[in-house]
């Protein structure tokens, strides 16, 4: 497209007061700071009108923005996508003795767009090369909420949301969890599994994740960080958020005086795990597989079969529960 035609095709898609008064093409993504609102970036010839870019929270840091991650319309079709540019991160991960060397990897991000295409339970996009070599990937946009801004809305307390929302939401947990298992059987990893890494699509009620450009390494365990993260994530689900010993001890909760290592998260040491503590009416069943998770843990979940199989135990007993407490209403 030449100059008049980008315009004439962003008025037709984002209004004509929406027109830049000087429109600047890029087609090198080297400097993505250098990627800015209102410019057309042309990707494998098709052009992309950026908008803002896009934030998360990370490591209790709210709001942290994604300078190489931004919104951008598709101007072949008006549709939104997500354009994630090429940064290169690394960090180091504890969990109890274990270190996980976490690093961000755009060609493994790639790979699994094309792996998991068509995979309901996972963001659906494309990769290509710009003019400088770099893997740029080109998402759906998704709407709707992170699963844990959809979990805190249901229930009027813990208990109305465990007996009445918990059963459902522990069915969409499994099917994340085989969608995990289904990345490793094929070799892949997450490698940043987060409550805020799931968003369930407004239209279709649909979980799918999102951001897999992590890997990390560790020579003793190929997907135990994939295991502990969604060990975090399912302790998340049956709190109705994080149950945390600050929480306890702001609300004088008895609870609290009775902590120890054994209660806690392995990686999160202030968020509980042992949640039948402050839930008494939460089966053993599922407190044995948060434990799992727990800093005093000395077995571990070795791969996401052994997970499911006693969190799919969880679910049946529950939903039995469930069905018993109706027949004697």
């Amino acid at each position: 497209m030449n100059e008049h035609e980008l315009r004439e095709t962003i008025a037709r898609w984002v209004g004509r007061e929406r027109v830049p008064k000087r429109l600047r093409v890029v087609d090198d993504t080297s400097d993505f700071f250098g990627v800015d609102y209102d410019d057309v970036v042309i990707l494998d010839n098709r052009p992309y009108f950026i908008r803002n870019y896009e934030r998360e929270g990370r490591f209790g840091i709210d709001e942290e923005p994604k300078f190489w991650v931004r919104r951008a319309v598709d101007l072949s079709d008006g549709s939104i996508k997500i354009i994630k540019m090429v940064f290169h991160e690394q960090f180091k991960a504890r969990a109890g003795d274990l270190i996980f060397e976490c690093v961000r990897s755009p060609k493994k991000e790639a790979a699994i767009l094309d792996m998991v295409r068509g995979h309901p339970n996972f963001a659906q996009g494309f990769w290509v090369n710009d003019v400088s070599g770099n893997i740029v990937r080109i998402i759906d946009f998704i709407r709707g909420k992170t699963l844990a801004d959809y979990v805190l809305d249901l229930g009027k307390d813990h208990e109305d949301y465990f007996y009445n929302h918990f059963p459902s939401v522990l069915s969409e947990f499994i099917e994340l969890a085989k969608a995990i298992g289904f990345l490793h059987e094929h070799h892949q990893k997450h490698g940043d599994i987060r409550r805020d890494h799931v968003l369930k699509e407004k239209d279709t009620g649909l979980c799918r994740w999102i951001d897999f450009d992590f890997n990390y390494l560790h020579k003793e365990s190929m997907f135990g960080y994939d295991l502990l993260g969604l060990g975090n994530i399912l302790a998340y689900l049956a709190g109705r958020g994080d149950v945390t010993a600050s929480w306890l001890r702001e609300n004088d909760s008895p609870v609290f005086r009775r902590l120890s290592s054994a209660d806690m998260n392995i990686i999160f040491n202030n968020r509980v795990v042992n949640l039948r503590k402050v839930f008494p009416y939460l089966p053993e069943s599922l407190n044995r597989v948060l434990l799992h998770f727990s800093a005093d843990a000395d077995i571990f979940y070795d791969n996401v079969d052994e997970l499911l199989t006693d969190v799919q135990e969880v679910s049946d007993r529950i939903g039995d529960r469930n069905e018993s407490r109706e027949e004697i209403r």
